[in-house]
């Protein structure tokens, strides 16, 4: 047990049948009344944020967790899987616990977040970015550069990003996993 003496950023705790980890806090002390922590948590399993307000020394169920590197290997009907690097064991992810999954790439290092207590995993922590191949993209009219103009490409994991006009089919690209969006041409 912790009390709110104990929250900083990146604690896991169990609150409302969930586990949330702490995005953001503030303690407060008003000039009249007790103090209280005011806090921004996210949900481990769903994703949601909420803002939640604890009293002055407030109990908490801290939560123990830990990150272990993973390489993702393939999808099929069980979810997908990966491969532990430390002892080879495999494991299947269910899709609604991986965020923006459309990004996945055979070999990709992840991050799993596991309860550590019930060794359960909670999350999937894909990389921020992604350097991949242009599979198809519509080819850009030369001399139509002078304007910011976007258009629709497919990279090899399948996902469908929007890509500067310039870019080309076999191009490779940098993408941020977390928003889809293109950052830069890479040069090999």
């Amino acid at each position: 047990m912790a009390s709110t003496s104990d929250i900083r950023n990146g604690l896991c705790m169990e609150y409302n049948n969930d586990i949330y980890t702490v995005v953001e806090f503030q303690h407060v002390k008003p000039g009249k009344g007790a103090a209280f922590v005011r806090t921004k948590l996210k949900s481990v399993t769903t994703g949601r944020v909420l803002d939640n307000t604890f009293p002055s020394g407030h109990k908490i169920n801290e939560v123990r967790v830990e990150r272990r590197k993973f390489q993702y290997l393939y999808e099929d009907e069980t979810g997908f899987n990966f491969m532990d690097n430390e002892n080879y064991e495999q494991i299947a992810i269910n899709k609604n616990m991986i965020e923006n999954s459309k990004f996945l790439k055979e070999g990709m290092e992840c991050e799993i977040l596991f309860h550590s207590e019930k060794d359960i995993p909670l999350t999937v922590d894909i990389p921020q970015h992604l350097v991949a191949t242009i599979t198809y993209t519509e080819p850009g009219l030369k001399g139509d550069t002078a304007t910011n103009a976007m258009k629709n490409a497919t990279i090899e994991s399948g996902a469908e990003i929007r890509v500067p006009l310039f870019i080309n089919q076999g191009d490779v690209v940098k993408i941020d996993t977390s928003t889809g969006a293109y950052i830069e041409r890479v040069k090999l």
